[in-house]
């Protein structure tokens, strides 16, 4: 499968460029500064912003599905929903239908399966991130097209496990989760219609 990727130089972006490519698919990025990632015969890279229109079209041509592990990185206003929106369009436009976008659990109605600590620490220090992605989930699902939210916990640089656990169950509790089982999950999402039009979490 051609793949169209944005947010390929975060930590989850990595692992979901590192997985595609060894299952063989084909990925096609978005990338500021092309230098943080290897270069490889199936990875094409398109240097621009995810709110430049241009260069996200030109990152969906010829593309099966895209994949957008958006971050705002420390950036002053964040950029999911505004860069999601343009994502959106250039879909529509070029006829892409199969979207898998990841968020985080907490946003949402999956805020309850959030420990009350948690709910109050990002609260306080992730408000701003937490409102951009809830409206990201809100285009994302008001677009028409093949979406699936993949909402995980708390994010860990450990390997690949595959015991992660995963669903709509809204008692299914916020955990700890390597990004790489998060890439694991993500990719799955490309073929499969297990949670089509749902927001599962990853956890």
């Amino acid at each position: 499968m051609h793949i169209a990727l944005f947010g390929a130089t975060g930590g989850t972006g990595q692992q979901v460029l590192t997985q595609a490519l060894e299952q063989g698919h084909r990925i096609t990025a978005l990338v500021r500064d092309p230098v943080k990632l290897t270069p490889h015969p199936d990875l094409r890279l398109v240097v621009g912003d995810v709110l430049d229109t241009a260069a996200v079209a030109e990152c969906l041509t010829d593309t099966e599905a895209v994949v957008c592990v958006l971050g705002s990185h420390g950036a002053k206003t964040p950029i999911e929903a505004r860069g999601t929106e343009r994502i959106l369009a250039a879909m529509h436009d070029q006829g892409v239908r199969r979207l898998v976008v990841v968020t985080s659990l907490g946003v949402g109605e999956s805020r309850a399966q959030l420990a009350w600590v948690w709910r109050v620490i990002m609260d306080l220090t992730l408000k701003s991130i937490l409102e951009a992605k809830a409206e990201q989930e809100r285009l994302v699902k008001a677009s028409g097209l093949d979406w699936v939210i993949v909402r995980p916990g708390g994010l860990t640089n450990g390997p690949r496990t595959g015991a992660y656990r995963y669903g709509t169950d809204p008692t299914l509790k916020a955990g700890r989760v390597s990004r790489a089982d998060v890439a694991d999950f993500v990719l799955r999402q490309l073929t499969g219609d297990s949670f089509l039009h749902q927001a599962p979490a990853v956890t």
